[in-house]
């Protein structure tokens, strides 16, 4: 199984969730699961490529020319997929992986799971999306979700398409109910 990891590129954010997100690269690569991620070398991006790599496992990174440019591509990609924008990168990260999981992030997180969880609902792919709600960082957008779905703006449930876990067993607990 490849796992798709959305995340910040932002070393300035709560060092509890880059505790959280070794905890979580170590367990992809003990299960024997590929890291399918940006391929930065800052952040969280850099922080799970890390925790991957120490626990023998495999990285992908999808890397927008820009970045590897810019000299800021991890530097122990075991497979390297460069692409033009980030429009390709998500195309890519979603054809490359089985399932996504998106730690705490920005913009560029939510845009990416956003155009993974959209291009599901009409058909293009069956890829899931785990929300890592890591100290509930992932709480408002839960909110606003479920006032989403109340107020009949999402055709079906969002839930097939979105989930929302608060730990790793329960990341585990998804996963294996894929497999």
């Amino acid at each position: 199984m490849k796992i798709a990891v959305y995340c910040s590129a932002n070393n300035n954010i709560d060092p509890d969730f880059f505790k959280e997100t070794q905890a979580l690269g170590h367990w992809i690569a003990r299960n024997g699961y590929d890291l399918v991620f940006g391929g930065t070398n800052t952040g969280l991006m850099d922080c799970i490529g890390k925790a991957v790599k120490e626990a023998g496992g495999r990285t992908i990174g999808v890397v927008p020319q820009i970045i590897e440019k810019g000299g800021r591509t991890f530097g122990d990609l075991d497979v390297d997929i460069p692409c033009d924008n980030l429009s390709d990168r998500k195309e890519l990260m979603t054809a490359q992986s089985d399932v996504a999981i998106a730690l705490p992030g920005g913009i560029g997180t939510l845009d990416e799971v956003f155009s993974t969880a959209s291009s599901a609902t009409i058909g293009y792919h069956n890829e899931r999306v785990i929300m890592y709600n890591m100290k509930g960082f992932w709480n408002s957008l839960r909110s606003l979700m479920d006032d989403l779905q109340a107020r009949n703006m999402i055709r079906g449930d969002y839930k097939q398409h979105i989930e929302f876990a608060d730990s790793l067993d329960d990341i585990a607990g998804i996963i294996g109910g894929m497999i």
